[in-house]
């Protein structure tokens, strides 16, 4: 499904890296972890799926389709492929819980009935129906969470890619939140997740890519937090 071919990326100094030499792939409904220090590459490596940075060298694939060569007005069409989740969240203040998972349909262009349908589905997933009225600066920060989860996935695309997605959550809401992404891929929704927790990645017990100054250095297919 994902496939980096020999991917580096030089700063703009052009001495240093930000990746150098990566190649990997991710099989259609793999869960997997990427782990390293501050500075490893990590969220580069998930900016080039979506297309939102360039290669130095290198390419990378969704399926067959080379990400760096699709049109710019075809961009938004491929990213639809992709939820995005991110550590701060990232949802609108004035629209409540139900509205911010509906303006990810709105922007696709689904119809009324679509969301109608949908969106209680993508709450209910996240086991938010009760909050769905409530504004963000009503939900603590493991329902904010659980929001931005229910935004990524309601328009059902074939991956999740999420980035340190229980940073800023204290234990039981990052279990919550680990536990709702485990659901996702085991109900067929393939999952890149990015993180510094190593109880995260122990309790997943899935494949775990190890990264370090921009390189990967541990590839395990059943893996522990090993640093």
């Amino acid at each position: 499904m994902i496939y980096f071919d020999n991917v580096s990326k030089l700063y703009s100094d052009g001495r240093s890296a930000a990746l150098q030499e990566v190649t990997f792939q991710v099989a259609p409904k793999e869960f997997v972890s990427i782990v390293g220090h501050s500075g490893a590459g990590k969220t580069t490596l998930l900016k080039m799926i979506i297309a939102e940075d360039q290669p130095s060298n290198g390419q990378v694939f969704f399926e067959s389709l080379d990400v760096h060569r699709i049109p710019k007005a075809k961009l938004p069409s491929y990213r639809r492929k992709i939820g995005t989740i991110f550590q701060d969240f990232k949802l609108l203040s004035h629209k409540t819980a139900y509205e911010n998972v509906a303006f990810a349909m709105e922007a696709n262009g689904r119809t009324d009935a679509e969301i109608a349908e949908n969106v209680p589905h993508a709450l209910a997933l996240v086991d938010l129906e009760d909050k769905a009225w409530n504004f963000p600066g009503e939900l603590s920060g493991g329902e904010k969470q659980r929001v931005a989860i229910a935004r990524a996935i309601v328009n059902q695309p074939d991956i999740i890619i999420a980035d340190e997605p229980t940073g800023n959550l204290d234990p039981i809401a990052t279990y919550e939140v680990v536990q709702i992404l485990r659901k996702i891929n085991d109900l067929g929704t393939t999952v890149i997740m990015t993180t510094h927790n190593k109880g995260v990645i122990d309790e997943i017990e899935r494949r775990v890519i190890t990264m370090d100054d921009g390189r990967i250095v541990r590839d395990d297919a059943s893996g522990k937090y090993v640093l």
